[in-house]
């Protein structure tokens, strides 16, 4: 699996790279987003979305558990585990029906949800390192071309 670190200099930066990965999406494909409150999953995902070609607002879906954007190229399902503690919580949610239909999953706190990711997950790890710089961590992102360095 290869994995990729990018540094997030600024809030764009961070939009940018979700961009990048969102024109890169295919459908079935699920990326994780870790990383504590306020290290930029929501932002990255704004990105993302308008990488898929999304084009209504995109917000954290805390509330709602799961938001639903079907404007762009793929669909984008944008989920919230925060509050998931176990199986039954977490097929309430139709997270494995969302999987199946053929669209995008952005799970953020998905540490919850481990044991029900698909082989093939893409899990994106913010750290923060400043107070708007970020090191993101791109692991299992093989097929995508992004110009950061670079590990096996």
């Amino acid at each position: 699996m290869m994995e990729k670190i990018i540094e997030s200099n600024k809030e764009q930066d961070t939009y940018d790279l979700g961009y990048e990965l969102g024109q890169h999406a295919k459908p079935g494909q699920v990326f994780t987003l870790v990383g504590d409150l306020g290290v930029g999953k929501t932002v990255f995902t704004q990105g993302f979305a308008a990488g898929l070609g999304i084009q209504e607002p995109v917000n954290s879906p805390t509330f709602t558990i799961v938001q639903e954007y079907d404007d762009g190229r793929l669909p984008l399902y944008h989920f919230d585990m925060y509050r998931i503690s176990g199986w039954e919580d977490l097929y309430s949610t139709g997270f494995f029906e969302y999987a199946e239909q053929g669209g995008v999953i952005a799970a953020e706190w998905s540490e919850n949800i481990e044991n029900a990711l698909p082989a093939g997950t893409v899990t994106v790890s913010f750290e923060q390192t400043g107070e708007n710089e970020r090191v993101i961590n791109i692991d299992g992102a093989r097929d995508l071309d992004l110009t950061e360095t670079e590990t096996q």
